[in-house]
C-alpha cells in the first residue's frame, strides 16, 4: 500500500471543476483502477448469489444431490469471493478517499504560499478555511464512489442480463424501471447542486467575518462596535441557517427518494415473479431467485443514487478549489525562468542603490523605517525591483527565489501545534544552534513539555520577545543562502538584544545577511553598513565610520537609547 501524503502532488488540471476531479482520479489512477476491479467483482460476486441459490432450491426439488452438493461449492466460493473483494477494495478506496484530500491540501498550500501577501486580497478567509476542512472531505468521497459506483453499475447491468435470460417480462421491467429511477433522481441533484454552492458561498463568508471579529475584537470594543458587528453577524448566520434549511429540503427529498423508489421497484417486481410463478412461467427456485433479486437490487440502485450525490457535492469543492487555483499573485512566474544557478552574484535594489555583497553580513539603516522594510521587499522579491547579478528577480522561478532567499519580518506567524513542528519541520536537526543564537533556549526550558508544548493560535500565549525570538529561531533553522531580517531584535530588553547580536554574527559568519535596523548593539558588529535617506542610499561603511562622518546617520540611531 503506497504512502500518504506524496512528496510531489502534481500540476493539478484547473481549467473546471470536471477537469479537477478527472485529475485527481487520474492522479491515483492505478488505485482507483484496482478499486473498480474489486468492487467490479464484490458486486459480481453478489448478483450471482440469488441466481446460485435458486439453482440449489431447483435441485433440492428434484431430489439431485450432486447438484445441490455442486451449487453449494459454488455458493461457497462466490461468498469467499465476496469478502475477499470487498475487504481488497475497501482498502483501496480508503487510500484513494485519504490521497485525494492529501493531494487537495498539498496543492492549495503550494497556492496559498505562490499567492503570499495576495491571497486575503484574491481570496476571502472563510474560502480557504472551507477548502481545508469540508470540501477536502467531499472531493475524497467524490473519489472514493467510482469505485462503488462502476461496481454497482455493472451488478445492474449483470442482473438484467439474468433476469431477461429467465424471463424476458421481468427483464424488462429491470431494463426499463432502472432508467426511470436514475431519471427521478437526476431532478433533485440539479437543485441540489445549485442550493449547495449558495449555501458553501455564505458559509465561507461568514467564516471570514468570524475570523476578522476574533482577530479584530479588541479594537471593535476600543470604538464601541461590538454590539453592531455582532448584530450584523447574527444577521448574517440566520441567513445563512435558512439556505442550509433550504439545502436540507432537496437533501431529505433525495434520501427519502434513494430509499421509497428502489422499494417501490422492489415490491414490483416481487409482485410480477409470484404472479408468473403461479402460471408455471417461472420454478419455485426462479422465483425465490426473482425475489432476491429484487432485494439485492436496492443496494446497487442506492449506491448509484449516492454516486450521483456525491460527484454532485465533489463537484461543488472542486468549484472553490478551481476558484483557488485561478486567483493570480501580484508576482507572477516569468513564462521562461532563468535557471536556479544563475541566481548568484551581488543582490542588488536599484531604486534604493543598496547593494548586498555575497558572504557579507550587511545592516540597512534608514531615517524611515518602513523605506529599509521596502527595501527588504525588493530583495526577497515581495515586491518588483530587486536583482541578482545584474538580472531581476522577477526573471527567476518564484520557488527558486524562495529557497534562496528568506525575508523574516516582524508580520511573520507563529503556527498552532507542536513548537517544534513550528520551529523545524523538516527535523533538520539543527534546531538547539538556533534557539541558542536567538536567546529563545530559556523560552523553550520554561514551557511544561519544552517543544513538545502546543502552539496556542498565532502564538499569543507567548509575549512579543518571545514570539520575536521563536520567530528568528525558525527563520536560522531554514538556513537559506541570504537571509534577510526585518527588525529581528525590536521587542527585546537590550542585554538579551547584545546576546543575540553577538551570536547571530557567529552564526552567519561568511553568509550572505542583511540585518534591517537602527540598534547600535547590532550594528556594531555587521560588517558593513547601507544608510538610506529619503528611499536612496546615503553612504555605506562600518558604523564607527559612518557616526565620524554622518551626521544625520548618528542622529538616526542614537535617538533613542534602547529598544522600548
Amino acid at each position: 500500500m503506497r504512502a500518504l501524503p506524496d512528496a510531489d502532488p502534481g500540476v493539478p488540471d484547473g481549467r473546471s471543476a470536471t477537469h479537477f476531479l478527472g485529475w485527481l482520479v487520474r492522479r491515483f489512477k492505478l488505485t482507483v483502477a484496482a478499486a473498480i476491479v474489486l468492487a467490479v467483482v464484490w458486486m459480481l460476486c453478489q448478483a450471482v448469489v440469488p441466481a446460485i441459490i435458486g439453482r440449489a432450491i431447483d435441485a433440492a426439488t428434484r431430489r439431485d444431490e450432486h447438484d445441490l452438493l455442486l451449487w453449494c461449492l459454488v455458493l461457497l466460493a462466490a461468498g469467499a469471493g465476496q469478502a475477499i473483494a470487498g475487504v481488497s477494495r475497501h482498502r483501496f478506496a480508503v487510500v484513494n478517499f485519504v490521497g485525494a484530500m492529501f493531494v487537495t491540501v498539498q496543492i492549495t498550500v503550494r497556492q496559498a504560499a505562490r499567492l503570499g501577501s495576495a491571497l486575503s486580497r484574491r481570496l476571502d478567509t472563510g474560502e480557504v478555511v472551507a477548502i481545508g476542512t469540508a470540501d477536502i472531505r467531499a472531493l475524497g468521497a467524490a473519489v472514493d464512489i467510482t469505485a462503488r459506483g462502476t461496481g454497482s453499475l455493472v451488478a445492474v447491468v449483470t442482473v438484467t442480463v439474468i433476469l431477461l435470460y429467465t424471463s424476458v417480462p421481468l427483464g424488462l421491467v429491470v431494463v426499463l424501471g432502472v432508467p426511470i429511477l436514475m431519471a427521478v433522481v437526476g431532478l433533485l441533484i440539479k437543485p441540489l447542486h445549485h442550493r449547495q454552492q449558495v449555501t458553501r458561498e455564505q458559509q465561507g463568508l461568514l467564516t471570514g467575518r468570524a475570523a476578522d471579529l476574533v482577530g479584530g475584537l479588541r479594537v471593535l470594543r476600543g470604538v464601541g462596535g461590538e454590539a453592531v458587528m455582532a448584530e450584523r453577524y447574527r444577521a448574517e448566520s440566520q441567513s445563512l441557517r435558512a439556505a442550509g434549511v433550504r439545502t436540507a429540503r432537496v437533501e431529505s427529498l433525495l434520501e427519502a427518494a434513494q430509499v421509497l423508489l428502489p422499494g417501490v421497484f422492489l415490491v414490483l417486481v416481487t409482485w410480477l415473479g409470484a404472479h408468473f410463478a403461479l402460471s408455471g412461467r417461472i420454478t419455485v427456485g426462479q422465483l425465490v431467485s426473482f425475489y432476491a433479486y429484487a432485494a439485492f437490487l436496492v443496494a446497487p440502485l442506492r449506491q448509484l443514487t449516492e454516486t450521483l450525490d456525491k460527484i454532485t457535492r465533489g463537484h461543488v469543492a472542486g468549484r472553490r478549489v478551481v476558484a483557488m487555483l485561478g486567483a493570480v499573485t501580484d508576482l507572477p512566474d516569468p513564462s521562461a525562468p532563468l535557471r536556479p544557478e544563475r541566481l548568484a552574484g551581488d543582490l542588488a535594489d536599484p531604486r534604493s542603490g543598496v547593494v548586498i555583497h555575497p558572504g557579507e553580513i550587511t545592516a540597512i539603516v534608514a531615517t524611515a523605517p518602513a523605506e529599509a522594510a521596502e527595501i527588504a521587499d525588493r530583495l526577497g522579491r515581495y515586491a518588483e525591483g530587486g536583482t541578482a547579478g545584474g538580472r531581476p528577480l522577477g526573471e527567476f522561478a518564484m520557488a527558486t527565489v524562495r529557497e534562496r532567499i528568506l525575508v523574516a519580518d516582524n508580520d511573520a506567524r507563529l503556527f498552532t501545534g507542536r513548537l517544534r513542528d513550528d520551529l523545524d519541520p523538516h527535523d533538520r536537526g539543527s534546531l538547539p544552534a538556533a534557539l541558542h543564537t536567538a536567546a529563545a533556549t530559556d523560552i523553550v526550558e520554561a514551557l511544561p513539555d519544552g517543544l513538545d508544548s502546543e502552539v496556542a493560535e498565532r502564538g499569543r500565549s507567548f509575549s512579543g520577545g518571545q514570539q520575536q525570538r521563536l520567530r528568528l529561531a525558525r527563520a536560522l533553522v531554514a538556513d537559506p543562502d541570504t537571509l534577510i531580517l526585518v527588525e529581528p531584535t525590536s521587542a527585546v530588553d537590550a542585554h538579551t538584544e547584545a546576546r543575540i547580536a553577538e551570536r547571530l554574527i557567529t552564526a552567519r559568519a561568511g553568509r550572505t545577511t542583511v540585518i534591517c535596523t537602527s540598534s547600535p548593539l547590532v550594528l556594531d558588529r555587521v560588517d558593513r553598513v547601507c544608510f538610506v535617506e529619503r528611499g536612496r542610499l546615503a553612504a555605506t561603511g562600518t558604523h564607527h565610520a559612518l557616526l565620524d562622518r554622518e551626521p544625520r546617520y548618528a542622529r538616526t540611531v542614537l535617538r533613542d537609547e534602547g529598544p522600548a
